[in-house]
């Protein structure tokens, strides 16, 4: 489960849903030649809330980070070149879907090393 922070059946069922999202929507444009499909791609949620607006108000929620990776064996990686398009397709989706929990999703540009591709 990538859920870091506290392990509520809540958080759980967030991360769950984005990364169906973002499997949704990477899959599909593959499917349409739009992108390579990654070798590992996923969703995580973070333990960092942050200010957002829902209409008028503004509402402190979760921020849900997509990891997409490049690599022949896990040892080293390279992080995928998503079109922006579907990045913002995917962040629009998990906004939307999962309102009231997640107010922020961000993309992880880092390699491997310095960093690892899962997220602990």
């Amino acid at each position: 489960m990538r859920t870091l922070g506290e392990l509520t059946p809540e958080r759980v069922a967030v991360v769950r849903e984005a990364c169906a999202i973002v499997e949704e929507e990477f899959e599909a444009a593959a499917e349409r030649g739009e992108m390579e499909l990654p070798w590992q791609y996923f969703a995580a949620l973070l333990p960092v809330r942050s200010v957002g607006v829902h209409g008028d108000v503004r509402a402190y929620g979760e921020t849900v980070v997509v990891r997409a990776v490049q690599s022949m064996d896990g040892m080293s990686a390279r992080y995928s070149e998503i079109p922006h398009k579907i990045l913002q397709k995917i962040s629009t989706r998990i906004t939307n879907a999962v309102k009231g929990a997640v107010n922020r999703v961000v993309y992880d540009i880092t390699h491997k090393p310095p960093g690892t591709i899962e997220w602990e």
